[in-house]
């Protein structure tokens, strides 16, 4: 089972917008997150994805392809340029990466399966969650 990891979708304004971001990178084939330390568990990450925390909620996954060493003393996260919905979970903000065991991950959404949540504001979900009402 790949270890995943999980990230905060800083300066996204919403999971739309994130999917944007991503998919502005298609022309690369792939989009790349700066980091400062290389995962230790780098092994384990074999077909492992990286999945976005939008409003305390994790809301989609983008495999990961590799890292690589950027020059400069840090790392870059190789992702592929899209994003997968997932089901949404409540999630703790934090900075940085965090992992993610296999059997923690949320499921994907199948195509044109919505999450009843997603109608809900991500505020309003964040706060819910909080509270273990969703």
């Amino acid at each position: 089972m790949p270890l995943h990891l999980t990230k905060i979708a800083f300066q996204s304004e919403s999971p739309a917008s994130l999917r944007a971001w991503l998919e502005s990178h298609s022309d690369a084939g792939e989009a790349r997150l700066t980091t400062r330390y290389l995962p230790k568990r780098i092994e384990e990450m074999a077909g492992g994805s990286l999945y976005w925390i939008h409003g305390h909620m994790l809301v989609g996954r983008s495999p990961i392809l590799g890292f690589v060493e950027n020059g400069q003393g840090r790392y870059w996260i190789r992702l592929e340029p899209r994003l997968i919905p997932v089901r949404a979970c409540a999630r703790r903000a934090h900075q940085g990466w965090r992992y993610l065991a296999q059997q923690d991950a949320p499921p994907d959404l199948d195509d044109g399966e919505a999450d009843d949540r997603d109608a809900m504001p991500a505020a309003l979900l964040g706060r819910l969650a909080k509270l273990g009402l969703v």
